[in-house]
């Protein structure tokens, strides 16, 4: 058997610190000696010269001040909550990549001010300029509370809308868009005629199917300001089967009767919102994708109704509707 030794070396091993130095500070001149690959030449890309439509960081968070309108409960305060940051741009075929901390501190140097679309074009501005890209995004997700009444027993209780507000620059054009989860009850119609019938005909008692459901409503806005809560106005008027927050015996027989009062196919519940979308003038296009998560089926039933060229798209996303869990 050979024996194993050690291999000879005229170097010997390097006597690095092995203590973190938290007091050395770093100047100008050692800053400008730090390596950066990103901002290297072509040479250093790795697979097809192709330009990237996307690139940039998500889901970096931070407390952003949203102004409530001048109707509400606090006549027109603000309220502070977490959001969910995504900010991308594009990146040329002959560029390495991109500093993506730059994206982070341009949403920063905005993030103190009270939230409107003009401070999130303006953040979108100033990273588009720092990473010299022609095309931006940027996108906040958050979780919105409004106060939500019961329907007889004078209870409320907080409903929480999930948003996400998205800031598009595309070939010199903006566009404003609003994603809104609108979640709902929805009975099923033939369910509703098949138990009528059985006690009509036979006297026996039956229920119609029923399941929470969801529609994810994008917008383009335009126009004057659309607050959160006219959105959820105008799901109301569309579908008047909003899931309830505080419930006692006379509030859950009040949802049956409502219920009973407007069932629903998911085909006439994105016909539905999509009339009242067509009669709001601050609404260009838009998109509504509902799922109703059925408690009959072991499957969902789903449909997407599209106006206008924005959301038009001949695939579908493979997760379009497994995002969307009531």
């Amino acid at each position: 058997m050979t024996e194993a030794r050690p291999v000879a070396t005229d170097r010997a091993y390097p006597a690095l610190n092995r203590e973190y130095p938290a007091d050395f500070r770093v100047d100008d001149s050692y800053k400008a000696s730090l390596p950066d690959l990103q901002n290297g030449p072509a040479s250093l890309i790795v697979g097809a010269r192709a330009p990237i439509q996307h690139v940039g960081i998500s889901n970096f968070r931070l407390p952003i001040r949203y102004q409530t309108p001048p109707d509400s409960a606090d006549h027109g305060g603000e309220i502070t909550l977490e959001t969910s940051v995504t900010g991308t741009v594009s990146l040329e075929a002959d560029r390495k990549g991109i500093n993506m901390s730059r994206i982070m501190r341009s949403f920063y140097a905005h993030a103190e001010k009270q939230f409107s679309m003009g401070v999130l074009e303006a953040a979108l501005e100033d990273y588009k300029s720092d990473l010299d890209s022609f095309d931006a995004r940027i996108q906040m997700r958050l979780s919105y509370p409004m106060r939500v009444e019961s329907l007889r027993s004078g209870l409320s209780g907080w409903q929480y809308y999930d948003i996400a507000l998205e800031l598009v620059e595309k070939a010199g054009q903006r566009l404003r868009i609003m994603h809104f989860d609108y979640v709902y009850s929805s009975t099923c119609p033939c369910s509703l005629e098949l138990s009528e019938h059985a006690r009509q005909m036979r006297g026996q008692l039956a229920t119609p199917h029923s399941q929470r459901s969801i529609a994810r409503i994008s917008v383009v806005m335009q126009g004057d300001t659309l607050w959160f809560e006219d959105m959820v106005a105008l799901c109301r008027r569309a579908v008047a089967t909003e899931t309830q927050v505080m419930v006692k015996r006379e509030d859950e027989q009040a949802f049956a009767e409502l219920n009973a009062a407007n069932p629903i196919f998911v085909e006439d519940a994105v016909r539905a919102f999509a009339a009242e979308l067509m009669a709001e003038p601050r609404i260009g296009d838009f998109r509504v994708v509902a799922s109703h998560q059925e408690s009959l089926h072991s499957h969902d039933a789903v449909s997407v109704l599209t106006q206008g060229e924005t959301f038009a798209h001949a695939s579908l996303d493979p997760a379009i509707f497994a995002g969307l869990r009531a």
